[in-house]
């Protein structure tokens, strides 16, 4: 890219002329593609959400009423008492799941225990399956007929126990994700240091290693904490009796038709997220550099005590992890559970059942693969634009926002917006309402933020000689974009499509809302055959859905593997 640069009008005595650039075809460009990346995250963001400010502060009929509605919903007991019931749930959940997940991480970065690739693999099951299937595996295992329903002591699966039970098992991997980074980036001299002073393993364990990891700890503890207090799917399983804000929505809206109720619901909803959010950016700008140019990376020790007892704790996990995926699949092939336990695929037969056959399992794979090539195409051109582009530094900086904000918004608040905003007979976009098209760019705007970071740190790491030689050779930025950026940054752009695809076919939060007859989804249809009874057909949909996912997974390391191996080779050439 080249400018141009003129003088203006002579300035002044005693202050130099300002020079003023001119924008060449490439600055244009760029330019109108990061407005063009604007107005969409304002169209499929921003507007739903300030439609549902709107519906909150409106009576049926669109009458303003100001802050009835909330008055309304502060005044109602049941409404309010779920409130707590969420921040607690949150709370012991992020409590658990925290500590799992540290001691897991510790023993796949600090100790030689053996299987560590084993585990890793295992940590992640939990990413391929809908939060449904915990919560039905549950039901299997602890329900009223249950294999090991003894074990709950007396007490009910169906309420907080089911629900924090469920939510740790799914956001376990989450959560050991970010604390396996932050265990990894640790310098051996500090260590070396303790030693040296005689520093007792807890102490060491207390003054070097907990304070390295803090904001790791502080980070996951808010991304659990977030997903735990916007979840739909575990709650509306074993939830039973016991609201909270995910599930008032579901029932305002579905079972109330009481849209400006689900609406402050909504927004109820949206503060705690959007708090967690906020705060875990102010932490992690706050977060220093662990490894300098003369650290030494911290390379773990043998110790046969410490890498037998963390064996038996991954272990346990990884056979929890395991165990409740198994209990579903077992469920899904038994005949009639618990009274004829023979195995048979007539709960596969999903066209006999209620929830959209197997036509809803081929409308997930076309909204996922629609989701992957469309999402991922937005997601990388707008963080190239972004994070390539020169000048227009307020625009960009506003526009980097909007790409963030979805990160802070939950499924069932987004959803919601989508049907006050694209409903609305006055939107010239109504047409899409009722489509694949709206659950497809419902979609990729919930799930835009992670896809968009992941983007602009492959970006970060391209070097900027790249574009000042294309510059130099007056090649057009869009040609360095496709014979550069993309063959350079291609692991990422297929860990985005990854993302992008996995998430489309599990979520049911973001699209419970916007679904018509003939746009069923599967997970949708867990959902609405659980309700209905078929709770083994429902297990049967799920895994349908975690096999699928599990393919992707296994098709994507596969690619990732062939791309390495000709970088390698053409590195060596």
């Amino acid at each position: 890219m080249t400018a141009t640069t003129i003088a203006t009008p002579a300035a002044p005595r005693g202050r130099a002329a300002p020079l003023r650039q001119l924008l060449d075809r490439d600055d244009r460009m760029m330019r109108f593609g990061i407005v063009a990346l604007g107005a969409w995250l304002a169209l499929t963001v921003l507007l739903p959400l300030a439609v549902l400010l709107v519906k909150s502060v409106q009576a049926r009929d669109g009458t303003f009423v100001g802050l009835d509605n909330f008055a309304r919903y502060f005044a109602t007991p049941n409404l309010v008492a779920s409130i707590g019931n969420s921040l607690v749930i949150a709370v012991i959940s992020t409590v658990i799941c925290l500590a799992l997940a540290f001691l897991f991480a510790y023993g796949l970065t600090r100790t030689c225990m053996p299987l560590r690739g084993v585990f890793r693999t295992i940590s992640q099951i939990p990413l391929l399956a809908p939060s449904l299937l915990p919560a039905i595996s549950l039901v299997y295992l602890f329900g009223n007929q249950g294999l090991l329903k003894g074990w709950m002591f007396g007490h009910s699966i169906y309420g907080p126990i089911g629900i924090v039970m469920g939510s740790v098992f799914w956001t376990f991997p989450h959560a050991l994700i970010i604390l396996v980074t932050a265990l990894s980036l640790s310098d051996a001299r500090l260590y070396e240091a303790a030693s040296s002073l005689r520093a007792s393993p807890g102490r060491t364990f207390w003054t070097v290693t907990l304070p390295g990891a803090r904001y790791g700890l502080i980070s996951a503890g808010f991304v659990i904490f977030t997903l735990v207090v916007t979840d739909f799917g575990v709650p509306k399983v074993v939830g039973g009796q016991f609201n909270v804000l995910a599930t008032d929505i579901y029932k305002q809206v579905v079972g109330q038709q009481n849209f400006q109720m689900g609406a402050v619901v909504g927004l109820v909803l949206l503060l705690p997220a959007v708090l967690a959010f906020v705060v875990d950016r102010v932490v992690q700008r706050r977060q220093t550099a662990l490894l300098t140019a003369r650290a030494v990376p911290l390379e773990p020790k043998p110790n046969r005590a410490v890498d037998l007892t963390f064996l038996a704790i991954c272990g346990v996990i990884a056979i929890a992890i395991i165990g409740v995926i198994g209990v579903a699949f077992f469920a899904s092939i038994a005949k009639f559970w618990p009274y004829n336990l023979t195995p048979s695929w007539k709960n596969y037969d999903f066209d006999m059942m209620d929830g959209g056959g197997w036509a809803s399992y081929g409308n997930s794979l076309r909204m996922a693969a629609l989701t992957a090539v469309f999402g991922t195409t937005i997601v990388f051109t707008g963080a190239w634009l972004l994070e390539k582009s020169r000048g227009f530094g307020k625009v960009r900086g506003t526009v980097q926002m909007l790409a963030l904000l979805p990160l802070a918004v939950p499924g069932l608040v987004l959803g919601l917006g989508y049907i006050f905003f694209f409903n609305n007979p006055a939107n010239p976009l109504g047409f899409i309402y009722g489509t694949m098209t709206i659950l497809v760019v419902c979609t990729v705007s919930h799930f835009y933020s992670v896809a968009h970071l992941t983007a602009t740190t492959a970006l970060k790491q391209m070097d900027p000689e790249f574009e000042t030689v294309s510059a130099s050779l007056k090649v057009p930025a869009w040609r360095t974009f496709m014979r550069v950026g993309i063959p350079v940054c291609l692991p990422a752009i297929l860990d985005v499509a990854l993302y992008l695809f996995v998430n489309a076919m599990t979520t049911v939060s973001a699209a419970v809302f916007l679904y018509a007859p003939d746009t069923t989804l599967a997970a949708i249809a867990v959902l609405n055959m659980d309700d209905a009874g078929d709770v083994a057909p429902a297990a049967a949909m799920a895994m349908v859905l975690f096999a699928t996912s599990a393919v992707i997974r296994l098709l994507y390391l596969a690619a990732t593997r062939g791309l390495l191996a000709r970088t390698q080779s053409w590195r060596r050439r």
